[in-house]
């Protein structure tokens, strides 16, 4: 078939804004079409999709909300989200055919990324390509960003992650581990509990569905206080957590998974500890570190190469699958990071 042909392309589009929780039928399965070329004048690359990354901020896209770092879904047009791709074709400078990428791609088999000044070039292929969906991709970069950057741990300090099995949690518990932190999270199930304390490393782990007080709970594993906390869920976990803090504390805002079905997020009120305690509490885009890069993949890849780190993937084949791996991973349904297969190679 000629390159100037079209040849049909499925996608997964984004019906309408949403409220309440994420549903499948809030997506749907589309066959379009596509010329496997880059048109003339465009600066673009034309890429052919092998694994899309699941992620909690594709839902805040999903929402009209009025103050959000996040430029809303097109209601009617294809998900957006980060993925690995192989160039097909490319006029763009940094780019030729065969180079295989991630960064921010579509839902669908194939797509024309016009901006691919923020698509990174895969040069370490001797891991699993997935893994750029995940350890060596964006969520990798935020376990580094915000522990590294934001919270500066040093060597025997006591580290504190919620949602910890998750793609982003798991990675932070074991930099922290592998620079001599004593390390907490929780979860949502006794499969990720065992999890997270016989795999993944972690000195202790707890379900916080079995605990009444969380006060209480983190006081249990955290008697004298927590130095740094990675947070990933809000509500009531923050609450608790900013009672247990100890002087001087920090916390990295890296999501607030609760709070993303609710039409009225929850309050916070025990914020008057970071004044009494000298806590800096501090969110933070991912984005904005991806200056230091090839600094991240120097420190990581030889651990992962040793054996250092253990990384868990959840893997859905077929992108007509992709909304319902969405779904589950928003309700807690995933071990791991969450990947959806486009096509293998």
């Amino acid at each position: 078939m000629a390159e100037t042909e079209e040849v049909s392309n499925k996608q997964i589009i984004f019906r309408d804004n949403v409220s309440g929780s994420l549903k499948e039928t809030d997506m749907a399965a589309r066959i379009g079409t596509i010329r496997l070329k880059v048109p003339v004048g465009s600066t673009g690359v034309l890429v052919k999709n092998l694994y899309l990354s699941c992620d909690p901020y594709i839902v805040i896209k999903m929402r009209k909300l009025e103050a959000s770092f996040f430029q809303p879904y097109t209601p009617g047009s294809p998900i957006a989200g980060h993925g690995v791709a192989r160039v097909l074709d490319s006029r763009h400078a940094k780019f030729k055919k065969g180079d295989l990428v991630w960064g921010t791609t579509g839902w669908e088999e194939y797509s024309l990324i016009t901006a691919p000044e923020t698509l990174f070039k895969i040069e370490n292929t001797d891991v699993p390509l997935s893994y750029y969906t995940g350890i060596l991709g964006m969520p990798g970069m935020t376990a580094y960003a915000g522990l590294y950057e934001v919270c500066s741990p040093k060597k025997g300090e006591h580290v504190f992650i919620s949602a910890a099995s998750g793609a982003v949690g798991q990675l932070v518990g074991q930099f922290a581990k592998i620079l001599g932190c004593y390390v907490v999270g929780t979860a949502g199930t006794k499969e990720k509990v065992d999890l997270l304390k016989n795999k993944l490393g972690f000195d202790e782990a707890f379900n916080y569905k079995e605990e009444s007080d969380l006060v209480a709970a983190l006081k249990r594993y955290f008697p004298d206080g927590i130095d740094i906390y990675f947070e990933n869920v809000g509500g009531k976990m923050l609450d608790a957590v900013l009672v247990n803090m100890r002087p001087h504390g920090r916390i990295a805002v890296c999501g607030m998974i609760s709070q993303y079905d609710l039409s009225q997020p929850e309050g916070v009120h025990n914020l008057f500890n970071l004044i009494a305690k000298r806590i800096r509490m501090e969110g933070f885009i991912t984005g904005e570190y991806y200056h230091l890069y090839q600094k991240f993949l120097d420190t990581i890849l030889p651990h992962i190469k040793e054996g250092k780190i253990v990384y868990m993937e959840d893997v859905t084949e077929g992108l007509e699958n992709g909304p319902a791996a969405l779904v589950g991973l928003l309700s807690g349904r995933n071990v791991g990071k969450q990947v959806v297969v486009v096509a293998r190679e």
